[in-house]
């Protein structure tokens, strides 16, 4: 028996299972929530027999069906809402009933924008967020931050398409470091390490297809030692992320420094098969204009963003988050 190939066929079926149980859990939930959604509509379609219809209806369900769960009074209410605000019944087939009914609930109580909405069943169903997770990306105004902050790189003029607009998309400001207790005095060093400390909140903040490969990583340049403040490999964009950080405000110099960095990576890392390297530099506060013609006539692809450092994460959010071995084990 050939090793390789008996190994390969393994992969596969695996592979191929795992697919399978997906799409069974998905046809599952859609059939669930389905129903829940055409129960919403025929309590909206009586909405003026008053609240006893549903305290009435949730008591005859339980007598008929007395081991199913799900059918609570305050449930059959965010079953009506949830037809109200979804009043086409293909759209929740084909795009709502992609995440659990639990992270449903969540958005119809915490975001109003359906457009905004779309857009974090889109990110729920892609990365796989529990929903405290999600819970955790709603109230750090991942939206806001991801999607409509006003963002200044230069990845349109450095970077070809579809990398530089893949790479604008994954670039977000502020980031929000809130696992890191902050102090006046904080160095950079500081956040450095209190962020390797954390590596699984670091990856979950910075956003799906990140690879941490080291802090301080080194480079020598022609006989000379430099340490990039924080190295990664983003397996989205098929590229090595040089991040640096910075505890003051933007200046334009910063630019200049990690634009050699980007240069040494490119030359001394970067494999034929990797597209060009991408820096992201992390100042406490930026002033766009300054930036923005600072980023103009540099040759390497860099973004710039501010952090802000909060309190910690909740223990519920902690819990969800994959050990330090884990994200090793990927790395490896």
């Amino acid at each position: 028996m050939n090793t390789a190939e008996y190994i390969s066929i393994i992969e596969n079926i695996k592979s191929e299972i795992t697919a399978a149980q997906y799409r069974a859990a998905v046809h599952v939930n859609a059939d669930m929530l389905l129903l829940y959604y055409d129960i919403g509509c025929v309590i909206n379609e009586h909405k003026s027999w008053g609240n006893k219809f549903i305290d009435n209806l949730a008591a005859d369900i339980r007598i008929a069906f007395p081991e199913s769960k799900g059918y609570s009074v305050r449930n059959l209410k965010y079953m009506a809402k949830f037809a109200e605000i979804y009043p086409d019944r293909e759209f929740v087939q084909q795009v709502v009933a992609q995440i659990p009914w639990g992270h449903n609930i969540v958005l119809l109580d915490k975001v109003a924008d359906m457009d905004e909405r779309k857009w974090y069943i889109k990110k729920s169903a892609e990365n796989g967020w529990s929903r405290n997770v999600l819970v955790h990306q709603i109230e750090s105004n991942l939206y806001q931050r991801q999607v409509l902050a006003d963002k200044v790189t230069n990845f349109d003029h450095r970077l070809p398409s579809p990398q530089s607009e893949l790479a604008v998309q994954t670039m977000k400001d502020p980031y929000v470091f809130d696992f890191i207790p902050f102090r006046e005095d904080m160095l950079e060093r500081d956040i450095e390490q209190a962020l390797v400390r954390d590596v699984t909140k670091l990856l979950l903040e910075l956003g799906t297809g990140f690879a941490f490969l080291g802090n301080q990583y080194h480079l020598n340049v022609g006989g000379d030692d430099f340490y990039i403040d924080l190295l990664f490999y983003n397996l989205n964009l098929r590229c090595y992320v040089v991040i640096e950080l910075k505890t003051g405000d933007f200046k334009p110099e910063y630019a200049g420094q990690l634009n050699f960095y980007l240069s040494a990576v490119d030359g001394i890392l970067k494999k034929e098969q990797d597209n060009p390297s991408i820096g992201l530099l992390l100042c406490k506060s930026k002033n766009n204009v300054v930036a923005e013609y600072s980023l103009k006539d540099i040759s390497k692809p860099i973004g710039v963003s501010e952090y802000k450092i909060t309190s910690s994460l909740p223990d519920a959010l902690e819990k969800q988050l994959p050990s330090v071995e884990d994200i090793q084990k990927r790395i490896k």
